[in-house]
């Protein structure tokens, strides 16, 4: 495959299974012994299409009106980098925290490896401390801080 087929292998991904939620595409382009890290943490390893639809359905129940945006993509050789943003509203339990009802905005980078039209690896680099902020999860030092300092 050329680079601007993997690039629009990639772009498929992103729009049928995050837009439109279908997870035979996770069965068709990622290869069985697929090797994903980042996706929940960052040395935390999924692997294959069952494990990464585990991943997504969690994912889709924690935000199900989640929205995921290809803002650039490019690629050499087998390797295609994702620049991303994701919106959603935290409508389900997730990520141990009860829905907030909270809208997020997160931005993130994906690089994935393709070999013969299927994902072999893949590793994702996006805002899970800024994800928690927003859902009311999270507080900063800093923040606290300042709040008892005004």
């Amino acid at each position: 495959m050329t680079s601007s087929d993997n690039i629009s292998l990639m772009q498929r991904w992103y729009r049928e299974v995050w837009r439109e939620r279908n997870d035979e595409t996770i069965r068709e382009l990622l290869a069985p012994n697929a090797r994903l890290w980042g996706q929940i943490a960052p040395d935390q390893e999924i692997t294959g299409p069952e494990g990464f639809i585990a991943f997504a359905q969690r994912i889709r129940e924690a935000f199900p009106d989640a929205e995921v945006v290809v803002e650039d993509a490019f690629a050499v050789n087998d390797k295609v980098a994702v620049r991303w943003t994701a919106t959603g509203t935290h409508k389900g339990d997730g990520f141990g925290v009860p829905a907030t009802g909270k809208r997020i905005r997160i931005r993130g980078t994906t690089i994935a490896r393709i070999v013969d039209g299927k994902v072999v690896e893949g590793w994702d680099n996006w805002d899970r401390l800024g994800m928690l902020e927003q859902i009311g999860a999270y507080t900063s030092p800093e923040t606290v801080m300042l709040a008892k300092t005004a």
